[in-house]
Protein backbone atom coordinates (compact mmCIF):
# COMPACT_ATOMS: atom_id res chain seq x y z
CA UNK A 1 0.00 0.00 0.00
CA UNK A 2 1.06 3.58 -0.65
CA UNK A 3 2.33 5.58 2.35
CA UNK A 4 1.12 9.09 3.18
CA UNK A 5 4.60 10.44 2.42
CA UNK A 6 4.47 8.90 -1.05
CA UNK A 7 0.97 10.27 -1.56
CA UNK A 8 2.09 13.70 -0.35
CA UNK A 9 4.89 13.82 -2.90
CA UNK A 10 2.26 13.29 -5.61
CA UNK A 11 0.05 15.95 -4.03
CA UNK A 12 2.93 18.45 -3.90
CA UNK A 13 3.33 18.15 -7.68
CA UNK A 14 -0.40 18.33 -8.39
CA UNK A 15 -2.79 21.24 -8.95
CA UNK A 16 -4.88 20.14 -5.96
CA UNK A 17 -7.44 17.46 -5.14
CA UNK A 18 -10.89 16.56 -6.41
CA UNK A 19 -13.60 14.14 -5.31
CA UNK A 20 -16.00 14.88 -8.17
CA UNK A 21 -15.46 13.78 -11.79
CA UNK A 22 -17.62 16.74 -12.88
CA UNK A 23 -15.02 19.15 -11.44
CA UNK A 24 -11.70 17.71 -12.57
CA UNK A 25 -8.86 20.19 -13.03
CA UNK A 26 -5.80 19.34 -15.07
CA UNK A 27 -3.06 17.61 -13.03
CA UNK A 28 -5.24 17.15 -9.90
CA UNK A 29 -5.35 14.13 -7.59
CA UNK A 30 -8.72 12.38 -7.76
CA UNK A 31 -9.91 10.68 -4.57
CA UNK A 32 -12.43 7.93 -5.31
CA UNK A 33 -14.71 8.19 -2.28
CA UNK A 34 -17.54 5.79 -1.52
CA UNK A 35 -21.01 6.72 -0.32
CA UNK A 36 -24.23 4.94 0.52
CA UNK A 37 -25.33 5.04 -3.11
CA UNK A 38 -22.11 5.41 -5.10
CA UNK A 39 -18.57 4.08 -5.48
CA UNK A 40 -16.22 6.53 -7.18
CA UNK A 41 -13.68 3.75 -7.73
CA UNK A 42 -15.81 3.01 -10.80
CA UNK A 43 -15.14 6.52 -12.13
CA UNK A 44 -11.37 6.59 -11.65
CA UNK A 45 -10.71 6.02 -15.36
CA UNK A 46 -13.06 8.87 -16.24
CA UNK A 47 -11.20 11.20 -13.86
CA UNK A 48 -7.87 10.28 -15.46
CA UNK A 49 -9.27 10.81 -18.95
CA UNK A 50 -10.46 14.28 -17.93
CA UNK A 51 -6.99 15.33 -16.82
CA UNK A 52 -6.34 14.04 -13.29
CA UNK A 53 -2.68 13.11 -12.78
CA UNK A 54 -3.49 10.19 -10.46
CA UNK A 55 -6.58 8.52 -9.01
CA UNK A 56 -6.52 7.34 -5.39
CA UNK A 57 -8.58 4.15 -5.09
CA UNK A 58 -9.29 1.44 -2.50
CA UNK A 59 -10.76 -1.25 -4.79
CA UNK A 60 -8.00 -3.71 -5.87
CA UNK A 61 -10.13 -4.73 -8.87
CA UNK A 62 -9.77 -1.22 -10.30
CA UNK A 63 -5.96 -1.09 -10.28
CA UNK A 64 -4.15 0.26 -13.31
CA UNK A 65 -1.81 2.89 -14.67
CA UNK A 66 -1.72 6.15 -12.62
CA UNK A 67 -3.92 4.63 -9.92
CA UNK A 68 -2.77 4.73 -6.30
CA UNK A 69 -4.16 1.92 -4.15
CA UNK A 70 -4.81 2.70 -0.46
CA UNK A 71 -6.64 0.80 2.25
CA UNK A 72 -9.40 3.42 2.57
CA UNK A 73 -9.73 6.51 0.35
CA UNK A 74 -11.50 8.68 2.94
CA UNK A 75 -8.92 7.86 5.62
CA UNK A 76 -6.12 8.58 3.14
CA UNK A 77 -7.68 11.97 2.31
CA UNK A 78 -7.91 12.84 5.99
CA UNK A 79 -4.35 11.70 6.75
CA UNK A 80 -3.02 13.59 3.74
CA UNK A 81 -4.79 16.76 4.92
CA UNK A 82 -3.34 16.41 8.40
CA UNK A 83 0.14 15.74 7.01
CA UNK A 84 -0.16 18.86 4.81
CA UNK A 85 -1.36 20.91 7.78
CA UNK A 86 1.74 19.82 9.72
CA UNK A 87 4.07 20.78 6.86
CA UNK A 88 2.56 24.26 6.57
CA UNK A 89 2.71 24.99 10.32
CA UNK A 90 -0.08 27.49 9.63
CA UNK A 91 -2.00 29.09 12.52
CA UNK A 92 -5.59 27.86 12.19
CA UNK A 93 -8.79 29.32 13.64
CA UNK A 94 -11.63 26.79 13.92
CA UNK A 95 -15.27 27.90 14.11
CA UNK A 96 -18.25 25.76 15.05
CA UNK A 97 -21.65 26.23 16.71
CA UNK A 98 -25.34 25.52 16.24
CA UNK A 99 -26.21 28.73 14.40
CA UNK A 100 -24.28 31.43 12.56
CA UNK A 101 -21.00 29.61 11.99
CA UNK A 102 -20.92 30.21 8.22
CA UNK A 103 -21.75 33.92 8.59
CA UNK A 104 -19.19 34.25 11.41
CA UNK A 105 -16.55 32.48 9.31
CA UNK A 106 -17.13 34.86 6.41
CA UNK A 107 -17.04 37.90 8.69
CA UNK A 108 -13.80 36.75 10.34
CA UNK A 109 -12.29 36.17 6.89
CA UNK A 110 -13.33 39.66 5.79
CA UNK A 111 -11.79 41.28 8.88
CA UNK A 112 -8.54 39.29 8.97
CA UNK A 113 -8.03 39.81 5.24
CA UNK A 114 -7.46 43.50 5.97
CA UNK A 115 -4.06 42.60 7.44
CA UNK A 116 -3.22 39.02 6.46
CA UNK A 117 -3.26 36.56 3.59
CA UNK A 118 -6.09 34.30 4.74
CA UNK A 119 -8.13 31.48 3.29
CA UNK A 120 -11.28 29.91 4.76
CA UNK A 121 -13.64 27.01 4.24
CA UNK A 122 -15.58 27.48 1.02
CA UNK A 123 -19.35 27.10 1.14
CA UNK A 124 -20.38 24.45 3.66
CA UNK A 125 -17.38 22.13 3.24
CA UNK A 126 -17.33 21.65 6.99
CA UNK A 127 -17.61 17.88 7.56
CA UNK A 128 -15.30 14.84 7.54
CA UNK A 129 -14.72 15.34 3.80
CA UNK A 130 -14.99 19.13 3.60
CA UNK A 131 -12.46 19.89 6.34
CA UNK A 132 -9.70 17.83 4.66
CA UNK A 133 -10.48 19.51 1.33
CA UNK A 134 -10.27 22.90 3.03
CA UNK A 135 -6.89 22.11 4.59
CA UNK A 136 -5.53 20.84 1.28
CA UNK A 137 -6.50 24.15 -0.33
CA UNK A 138 -4.23 26.05 2.08
CA UNK A 139 -0.83 27.07 0.71
CA UNK A 140 2.54 28.17 2.08
CA UNK A 141 2.05 31.88 1.35
CA UNK A 142 -0.92 32.15 3.74
CA UNK A 143 -0.60 33.79 7.15
CA UNK A 144 -3.76 32.24 8.64
CA UNK A 145 -6.35 29.59 7.87
CA UNK A 146 -10.01 29.53 8.96
CA UNK A 147 -11.74 26.16 9.21
CA UNK A 148 -15.50 25.84 9.72
CA UNK A 149 -16.55 22.65 11.49
CA UNK A 150 -20.06 21.22 11.32
CA UNK A 151 -21.43 18.24 13.22
CA UNK A 152 -24.67 16.44 14.03
CA UNK A 153 -23.32 13.74 16.36
CA UNK A 154 -21.02 13.42 19.35
CA UNK A 155 -17.28 13.04 18.64
CA UNK A 156 -17.49 14.61 15.16
CA UNK A 157 -15.88 17.90 16.23
CA UNK A 158 -13.25 15.94 18.15
CA UNK A 159 -12.44 13.98 14.99
CA UNK A 160 -12.25 17.15 12.86
CA UNK A 161 -9.93 18.76 15.41
CA UNK A 162 -7.53 15.81 15.11
CA UNK A 163 -7.39 16.43 11.37
CA UNK A 164 -7.14 20.23 11.42
CA UNK A 165 -5.22 20.68 14.71
CA UNK A 166 -6.52 24.24 15.31
CA UNK A 167 -4.55 26.73 17.39
CA UNK A 168 -7.60 28.93 18.06
CA UNK A 169 -11.31 28.24 18.24
CA UNK A 170 -14.70 29.90 18.60
CA UNK A 171 -18.14 28.41 19.25
CA UNK A 172 -20.93 30.69 18.00
CA UNK A 173 -23.55 29.25 20.35
CA UNK A 174 -25.18 26.12 21.74
CA UNK A 175 -28.63 25.89 20.17
CA UNK A 176 -31.38 23.42 19.38
CA UNK A 177 -29.87 22.14 16.14
CA UNK A 178 -29.44 18.48 15.12
CA UNK A 179 -31.11 17.46 18.39
CA UNK A 180 -31.88 14.02 16.98
CA UNK A 181 -28.21 13.21 16.35
CA UNK A 182 -26.80 14.87 19.46
CA UNK A 183 -29.47 13.49 21.80
CA UNK A 184 -30.92 16.76 23.10
CA UNK A 185 -29.54 20.16 24.05
CA UNK A 186 -27.08 18.74 26.62
CA UNK A 187 -25.69 16.57 23.85
CA UNK A 188 -25.32 19.65 21.64
CA UNK A 189 -23.35 21.45 24.36
CA UNK A 190 -21.12 18.43 24.92
CA UNK A 191 -20.57 17.88 21.19
CA UNK A 192 -19.76 21.48 20.27
CA UNK A 193 -17.51 21.84 23.35
CA UNK A 194 -15.20 19.23 21.86
CA UNK A 195 -13.51 22.17 20.09
CA UNK A 196 -12.72 23.92 23.38
CA UNK A 197 -11.66 20.59 24.93
CA UNK A 198 -9.14 20.08 22.12
CA UNK A 199 -7.72 23.58 22.55
CA UNK A 200 -7.42 23.10 26.32
CA UNK A 201 -5.55 19.82 25.82
CA UNK A 202 -3.18 21.31 23.23
CA UNK A 203 -2.50 24.72 24.79
CA UNK A 204 -4.61 26.52 22.18
CA UNK A 205 -6.49 29.78 22.71
CA UNK A 206 -10.26 29.89 23.18
CA UNK A 207 -12.23 32.83 21.81
CA UNK A 208 -15.54 32.99 23.65
CA UNK A 209 -18.68 35.06 24.07
CA UNK A 210 -18.52 36.68 27.52
CA UNK A 211 -22.31 37.22 27.42
CA UNK A 212 -22.98 33.45 27.15
CA UNK A 213 -22.96 31.87 30.61
CA UNK A 214 -22.35 28.37 29.24
CA UNK A 215 -19.30 29.53 27.29
CA UNK A 216 -17.96 31.39 30.32
CA UNK A 217 -18.04 28.15 32.34
CA UNK A 218 -16.34 26.23 29.54
CA UNK A 219 -13.55 28.71 28.84
CA UNK A 220 -12.84 31.13 31.68
CA UNK A 221 -10.28 28.98 33.50
CA UNK A 222 -8.16 28.35 30.43
CA UNK A 223 -6.13 30.30 27.88
CA UNK A 224 -8.79 32.59 26.43
CA UNK A 225 -9.84 35.87 24.88
CA UNK A 226 -13.38 37.07 25.56
CA UNK A 227 -15.73 39.11 23.41
CA UNK A 228 -19.02 40.70 24.44
CA UNK A 229 -20.96 43.56 25.94
CA UNK A 230 -19.92 42.94 29.53
CA UNK A 231 -17.23 45.16 31.07
CA UNK A 232 -15.01 42.13 31.76
CA UNK A 233 -14.72 41.37 28.03
CA UNK A 234 -11.23 41.59 26.52
CA UNK A 235 -12.93 43.09 23.48
CA UNK A 236 -16.06 45.07 24.32
CA UNK A 237 -18.65 45.52 21.59
CA UNK A 238 -22.00 47.21 22.26
CA UNK A 239 -25.28 46.49 20.47
CA UNK A 240 -27.11 49.63 19.29
CA UNK A 241 -30.06 48.40 17.21
CA UNK A 242 -31.24 46.11 14.42
CA UNK A 243 -33.99 47.92 12.53
CA UNK A 244 -33.56 46.05 10.31
CA UNK A 245 -29.76 46.24 9.91
CA UNK A 246 -27.45 45.61 12.85
CA UNK A 247 -25.70 48.69 14.21
CA UNK A 248 -23.12 48.48 16.98
CA UNK A 249 -20.38 50.39 18.70
CA UNK A 250 -16.76 49.33 19.02
CA UNK A 251 -13.83 51.43 20.29
CA UNK A 252 -15.85 54.67 20.01
CA UNK A 253 -16.76 53.85 16.40
CA UNK A 254 -20.34 53.43 15.14
CA UNK A 255 -20.53 50.47 12.76
CA UNK A 256 -23.54 50.01 10.46
CA UNK A 257 -23.66 46.54 8.95
CA UNK A 258 -25.69 45.15 6.06
CA UNK A 259 -26.76 42.18 8.19
CA UNK A 260 -30.33 41.78 9.42
CA UNK A 261 -31.46 40.75 12.89
CA UNK A 262 -30.27 41.16 16.44
CA UNK A 263 -29.00 37.57 16.38
CA UNK A 264 -26.28 38.62 13.91
CA UNK A 265 -24.80 41.01 16.47
CA UNK A 266 -22.92 38.16 18.15
CA UNK A 267 -21.52 37.00 14.80
CA UNK A 268 -20.26 40.49 14.01
CA UNK A 269 -18.87 40.93 17.53
CA UNK A 270 -16.91 37.68 17.18
CA UNK A 271 -15.30 38.89 13.96
CA UNK A 272 -14.40 42.22 15.60
CA UNK A 273 -12.89 40.49 18.64
CA UNK A 274 -10.88 37.98 16.63
CA UNK A 275 -9.68 40.78 14.35
CA UNK A 276 -8.61 42.88 17.31
CA UNK A 277 -6.76 39.94 18.88
CA UNK A 278 -4.72 39.54 15.69
CA UNK A 279 -3.98 43.26 15.51
CA UNK A 280 -6.30 44.45 12.74
CA UNK A 281 -6.80 48.22 13.07
CA UNK A 282 -10.19 49.48 14.25
CA UNK A 283 -10.80 51.51 11.08
CA UNK A 284 -10.02 48.45 8.96
CA UNK A 285 -12.41 46.38 11.12
CA UNK A 286 -15.16 48.96 10.63
CA UNK A 287 -14.61 48.98 6.87
CA UNK A 288 -14.66 45.17 6.67
CA UNK A 289 -17.91 44.87 8.63
CA UNK A 290 -19.70 47.67 6.80
CA UNK A 291 -18.76 46.28 3.37
CA UNK A 292 -19.77 42.70 4.17
CA UNK A 293 -22.72 41.45 2.10
CA UNK A 294 -24.93 38.60 3.39
CA UNK A 295 -25.26 35.44 1.32
CA UNK A 296 -28.42 34.70 -0.61
CA UNK A 297 -31.19 33.25 1.56
CA UNK A 298 -29.30 34.11 4.77
CA UNK A 299 -31.15 37.09 6.29
CA UNK A 300 -31.44 38.63 2.83
CA UNK A 301 -33.67 41.71 2.42
CA UNK A 302 -35.56 41.85 -0.88
CA UNK A 303 -37.84 44.66 -2.05
CA UNK A 304 -40.58 43.40 -4.39
CA UNK A 305 -43.88 44.96 -5.50
CA UNK A 306 -44.05 47.37 -2.57
CA UNK A 307 -43.27 44.55 -0.17
CA UNK A 308 -40.17 44.15 2.00
CA UNK A 309 -39.20 40.49 2.37
CA UNK A 310 -36.66 39.08 4.81
CA UNK A 311 -35.62 35.81 3.20
CA UNK A 312 -33.92 33.53 5.73
CA UNK A 313 -34.56 30.19 4.08
CA UNK A 314 -31.11 28.61 4.16
CA UNK A 315 -31.73 26.68 7.37
CA UNK A 316 -33.75 26.61 10.57
CA UNK A 317 -33.87 25.02 14.00
CA UNK A 318 -35.82 25.96 17.16
CA UNK A 319 -33.11 28.32 18.45
CA UNK A 320 -32.56 30.20 15.19
CA UNK A 321 -36.31 30.32 14.53
CA UNK A 322 -37.04 31.92 17.90
CA UNK A 323 -34.19 34.42 17.48
CA UNK A 324 -35.46 35.37 14.01
CA UNK A 325 -39.03 35.88 15.24
CA UNK A 326 -38.00 37.97 18.25
CA UNK A 327 -35.76 40.15 16.12
CA UNK A 328 -38.32 40.51 13.31
CA UNK A 329 -40.99 41.75 15.70
CA UNK A 330 -38.71 44.58 16.84
CA UNK A 331 -38.24 45.85 13.27
CA UNK A 332 -40.36 48.85 12.29
CA UNK A 333 -43.21 48.03 9.88
CA UNK A 334 -46.87 48.83 9.29
CA UNK A 335 -47.62 45.11 9.06
CA UNK A 336 -45.63 42.00 10.05
CA UNK A 337 -46.29 38.75 8.16
CA UNK A 338 -44.53 35.54 9.14
CA UNK A 339 -44.13 32.57 6.78
CA UNK A 340 -42.51 29.52 8.33
CA UNK A 341 -41.52 26.08 7.00
CA UNK A 342 -40.78 22.87 8.87
CA UNK A 343 -37.63 22.35 10.94
CA UNK A 344 -35.85 19.01 10.49
CA UNK A 345 -33.52 16.70 12.47
CA UNK A 346 -35.15 17.48 15.82
CA UNK A 347 -36.08 13.94 16.85
CA UNK A 348 -38.76 12.86 19.27
CA UNK A 349 -39.58 16.41 20.39
CA UNK A 350 -40.35 17.54 16.82
CA UNK A 351 -44.06 18.19 17.33
CA UNK A 352 -43.57 20.00 20.64
CA UNK A 353 -40.79 22.22 19.23
CA UNK A 354 -43.03 23.25 16.33
CA UNK A 355 -45.86 23.98 18.76
CA UNK A 356 -43.56 26.15 20.86
CA UNK A 357 -42.65 28.20 17.79
CA UNK A 358 -46.35 28.74 17.04
CA UNK A 359 -46.95 29.84 20.63
CA UNK A 360 -44.14 32.38 20.22
CA UNK A 361 -45.77 33.63 17.00
CA UNK A 362 -49.10 34.10 18.79
CA UNK A 363 -47.48 35.82 21.77
CA UNK A 364 -45.66 38.24 19.47
CA UNK A 365 -49.01 39.06 17.86
CA UNK A 366 -47.94 39.11 14.21
CA UNK A 367 -50.50 40.43 11.74
CA UNK A 368 -50.47 37.26 9.67
CA UNK A 369 -48.95 33.82 10.28
CA UNK A 370 -48.61 31.22 7.51
CA UNK A 371 -46.89 27.86 8.01
CA UNK A 372 -46.18 24.91 5.74
CA UNK A 373 -44.91 21.37 6.04
CA UNK A 374 -46.17 18.23 7.73
CA UNK A 375 -44.76 19.14 11.15
CA UNK A 376 -46.21 22.65 11.28
CA UNK A 377 -49.53 21.44 9.82
CA UNK A 378 -49.89 18.92 12.62
CA UNK A 379 -48.65 21.35 15.29
CA UNK A 380 -51.01 24.14 14.18
CA UNK A 381 -54.17 22.27 15.12
CA UNK A 382 -55.98 24.33 17.74
CA UNK A 383 -54.31 27.61 16.73
CA UNK A 384 -57.14 29.75 15.37
CA UNK A 385 -55.10 32.57 13.84
CA UNK A 386 -52.58 30.45 11.94
CA UNK A 387 -53.03 29.30 8.34
CA UNK A 388 -51.31 26.01 7.61
CA UNK A 389 -50.42 24.22 4.37
CA UNK A 390 -49.07 20.72 3.87
CA UNK A 391 -46.55 21.66 1.16
CA UNK A 392 -44.60 24.65 -0.13
CA UNK A 393 -46.54 24.30 -3.39
CA UNK A 394 -49.87 24.64 -1.59
CA UNK A 395 -48.62 27.77 0.17
CA UNK A 396 -47.32 29.21 -3.10
CA UNK A 397 -50.77 28.77 -4.70
CA UNK A 398 -52.42 30.50 -1.73
CA UNK A 399 -50.05 33.49 -1.83
CA UNK A 400 -50.52 33.84 -5.59
CA UNK A 401 -54.28 34.25 -5.05
CA UNK A 402 -54.07 36.24 -1.81
CA UNK A 403 -51.36 38.85 -2.17
CA UNK A 404 -50.14 40.46 1.08
CA UNK A 405 -51.24 44.05 1.52
CA UNK A 406 -48.86 46.73 0.32
CA UNK A 407 -46.03 47.89 2.59
CA UNK A 408 -46.05 44.57 4.46
CA UNK A 409 -42.80 43.32 5.97
CA UNK A 410 -42.57 39.56 5.47
CA UNK A 411 -40.28 37.06 7.20
CA UNK A 412 -39.71 33.77 5.35
CA UNK A 413 -37.84 31.14 7.37
CA UNK A 414 -37.55 27.35 7.24
CA UNK A 415 -35.19 24.43 6.82
CA UNK A 416 -33.29 24.02 3.56
CA UNK A 417 -35.39 21.03 2.54
CA UNK A 418 -38.55 23.15 2.46
CA UNK A 419 -37.12 25.31 -0.38
CA UNK A 420 -39.06 28.36 0.76
CA UNK A 421 -37.12 30.58 -1.63
CA UNK A 422 -39.50 29.27 -4.33
CA UNK A 423 -42.25 31.34 -2.69
CA UNK A 424 -40.64 34.49 -4.07
CA UNK A 425 -42.28 34.01 -7.47
CA UNK A 426 -45.71 34.15 -5.82
CA UNK A 427 -45.16 37.74 -4.71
Amino acid sequence: MTTIRDLYSKFAESSGVSTDTRKIESNCLFFALKGDNFDANLYADEALEKGASFAVIDDPDQQGDRKILVENVLTALQHLANFHRKQLKLPIVAITGSNGKTTTKKLVLEVLSKKFKVRATKGNLNNHIGVPLTLLSFTAELDLGIVEMGANHQKEIESLCKIAEPNYGYITNFGKAHLEGFGGIEGVIKGKSELYNYLIQHDGLIFFNRDDDIQVKKAVNYKNYSIGQKALSDCRVTFVEANPFVELEYSHLQIKSKLIGEYNFKNIAAAIGIGRYFGVGKDEIKEAIENFEPEKMRSQVIEKNDLKILLDAYNANPTSMKAALDSFKKMSATSHTVILGDMFEIGETTLEEHRQILKICEALNFDSILVCGEHFSEASKGFENISSFKTTTDLTDFISKNKPKKSSFILIKGSRGMQLETLMDAF
